[in-house]
């Protein structure tokens, strides 16, 4: 027989049994059923509608439905392969049964849908959590927030307008260790912080060259263009090498980047930089793919600097890790990798301290490369609707740890640093840089409070 409960159960134990510590201890709770419960005070639940659900979503679908306080109501994909497919593995997680709907406008019609869940292509993310706002929606919104800088500026703005819980997937900022690590480079553990060095590493293969050919039938190619201008769909951008073309997507530096200068910029304690640079290209293979699979974007603020290395098409780790960031102080470095870990190191490299534990987790898995730990992103919002709490990833925090490396792909774009006002973080001075400020969009799809 079905009980979510012993799902629940099972998944916690599974949590517990990974948090073993190593070396000076990590401090991933060990939940009980009976102390989640305690702290989030699971009596009340919210209904969730999941947007974009072949990959990625997929996965958020099935972690809000194994929280005992949310329920995932709605499935909603323009590929009805992925509804069907969802819908089976969500059914898996909760007796409640979902719907499924083609486009996710008629879902925010429903007055049962409490949360939107947003996860599919850039070009969509920030349209759709309008949209969901303005439907009287909270919203949980995957990286990066927006297609572009004017559109996470439209965010910040709407959240306030429309008063609504809109957290955004830097995930991140719930991992405990991650969490006691930044806080080790922000209370002076290895003094005074200058530096911060990010990166992303992996072995993409080529995309090809695309064929004009007809959609597939189980494809709404109108809808999954949505706000963005018209184009003639080819056989090699879905699902996922839209990331590589700039009318969709925003290239590695959004696509992963995101997270690891949103740990930097976080650690360091900045919001907006005064210059940025960026150097790289499509350098592998020839083919279909446009933004850069060899990126290196600097960041300049008042006395602390950071830069963040992408490699898409070469894997070799950087300190051993294939993702990760390094804070450098006058004291000591500390390296935070792509797990829920981190290590203090003196400045002759020695080992001062360790945080860390045994959950396992993939940076490279683009679906879901950390179940556990992201579940407790997903209760940080529960607690914020609920209990008025406050979100480690709220919308204002995720708009200026992405406009980071939209200044960076923009700088790559016209070639050239970029001078920025360091109060709110605009281009000075550069026309055609600030033309990327925002996007052309479909007639009728325009973003307006």
């Amino acid at each position: 027989m079905y009980s979510k409960d012993n799902k629940r159960r099972t998944f916690l134990k599974k949590s517990a049994m990974g948090s073993a510590v190593l070396m000076t201890g990590g401090v991933l709770p060990a939940f009980s059923a009976k102390s989640y419960s305690r702290i989030i005070g699971a009596n009340n639940t919210l209904n969730v509608s999941v947007m974009g659900v072949n990959s990625r979503g997929k996965s958020l679908a099935q972690n809000f439905a194994r929280q005992d306080n949310f329920e995932v109501i709605h499935i909603c994909d323009v590929d009805s392969r992925a509804i069907d497919t969802c819908k089976e593995a969500v059914s898996d997680n909760q007796s409640t049964k979902t719907k499924g709907y083609g486009d996710f406008r008629k879902s925010l019609e429903s007055k049962d849908v409490d949360v939107l869940v947003i996860a599919a292509p850039d070009h969509w993310h920030a349209p759709a959590a309008l949209l969901g706002m303005q439907a009287g929606k909270h919203v949980y919104v995957e990286k990066p927030c927006s297609h572009n800088p004017k559109e996470g500026e439209i965010l910040v703005e709407a959240a306030a307008k429309y008063k609504k819980v809109v957290q955004m997937g830097n995930q991140r900022r719930s991992w405990p260790n991650v969490r006691e690590g930044i806080k080790a480079v922000q209370s002076g553990a290895i003094g005074r912080v200058y530096f911060g060095k990010g990166w992303y590493t992996n072995t993409r293969g080529p995309i090809g060259v695309g064929k004009e050919v007809a959609p597939p039938d189980w494809l709404d190619w109108e809808l999954w263009q949505g706000p963005a201008p018209r184009k003639q769909y080819k056989d090699n951008i879905v699902h996922y090498n839209w990331h590589w073309l700039w009318h969709w997507g925003t290239g590695e530096a959004l696509n992963n980047g995101t997270h690891m200068v949103d740990l930097l910029r976080w650690g360091l304690e900045v919001d907006f930089p005064s210059r940025v640079s960026s150097n790289g290209g499509r350098y592998h293979y020839k083919d279909d793919w446009e933004t850069p699979d060899t990126q290196v974007i600097n960041l300049d603020f008042e006395n602390v600097s950071m830069t963040w290395e992408g490699r898409s098409c070469n894997g070799k780790p950087i300190e051993g890790s294939s993702v990760g960031v390094i804070f450098y102080g006058e004291d000591g470095s500390i390296f935070i990798p792509g797990g829920n870990s981190y290590t203090q190191f003196d400045l002759k490299g020695k080992v001062v301290k360790e945080m860390s534990d045994n959950v396992e987790i993939d940076p490279r898995d683009p679906v879901n490369p950390a179940t556990q730990l992201d579940a407790m992103h997903i209760q940080n919002m529960y607690d914020a609707v609920f209990n008025g709490g406050s979100l480690n990833a709220d919308i204002d925090s995720g708009h200026k740890s992405t406009l980071l490396v939209q200044l960076g792909n923009i700088s790559q774009r016209v070639g050239r640093s970029l001078d920025i006002d360091s109060k709110n973080g605009h281009i000075k001075d550069d026309a055609d840089a600030n033309k990327l400020w925002s996007r052309a969009y479909e007639k009728g799809w325009e973003m307006k409070l």
